[in-house]
């Protein structure tokens, strides 16, 4: 079976590095360009146009909100699925305005601003002094581009409610949370987790957000797991 990675916002293949040795022995490994189109149902349709027929889809942060939608346009082409750091809920409305904010500092050109903003919420407090994985955070936002920043940031804003078709997912899937993850906490982890029937939580200890940075250990042993998990 075919492994399919979505990224997360501001970030490139580099995220998910790792975790294609780890997913490599059950099956080839795919990591999806999630650059083309201007909201996330064309996102999806967007991946959906080359990928294979049938596959085990995984979505990182952005990349599960982009994996509800291709289970809303495709669900017999999805074999299992891998929730990581993400969340079904629409924004609330103090994230929204954060978001704006955020897209109207890239529009001025201060996107390196928002890029060094953005990191403190992206890892758990005790790890914010980790040069590695801040040096990962921003590589991978640059490489991603403002441009791209703010299209994606548009598409993420208008987002649908993802929660009332979570009861009607039936592929072995695994939900994985850093437990100090500030972004899509563990609260909202649970509530797909509750939601999803059979569904199994992993929360990592010591990990926020980009938990598959700061313990990928963990993370790998939890979606090796998941790999594992027989179909239904």
């Amino acid at each position: 079976m075919p492994f399919l990675l979505i990224p997360g916002l501001n970030c490139t293949a580099r995220v998910f590095a790792g975790l294609t040795d780890v997913l490599w022995p059950f099956g080839a490994v795919t990591v999806a360009n999630h650059r083309g189109g201007d909201s996330i149902g064309a996102i999806a349709a967007d991946i959906l146009s080359a990928a294979p027929s049938r596959f085990a889809l995984g979505g990182f942060s952005m990349g599960g909100y982009i994996a509800f939608e291709i289970m809303r346009q495709a669900p017999h082409r999805v074999d299992r699925l891998l929730l990581l750091d993400t969340s079904a809920r629409p924004d609330t409305p103090e994230a929204a305005e954060n978001r704006r904010r955020r897209i109207a500092l890239a529009e001025s050109g201060k996107f390196e601003l928002v890029v060094e903003q953005s990191f403190p919420m992206a890892v758990h407090p005790d790890n914010q002094e980790r040069a590695d994985v801040r040096a990962l955070h921003r590589e991978m936002a640059l490489a991603n581009g403002a441009e791209a920043y703010i299209r994606q940031q548009r598409a993420i804003f208008a987002r649908p409610d993802a929660r009332p078709g979570l009861a009607t997912i039936a592929v072995p899937t695994m939900v994985i949370v850093g437990e100090g993850d500030l972004i899509t906490p563990p609260a909202a982890a649970e509530e797909m987790h509750r939601a999803i029937p059979g569904s199994r939580l992993a929360v990592i200890a010591g990990a926020g957000h980009m938990a598959i940075a700061e313990d990928p250990r963990s993370v790998y042993a939890a979606v090796r797991q998941w790999a594992e998990l027989p179909r239904t």
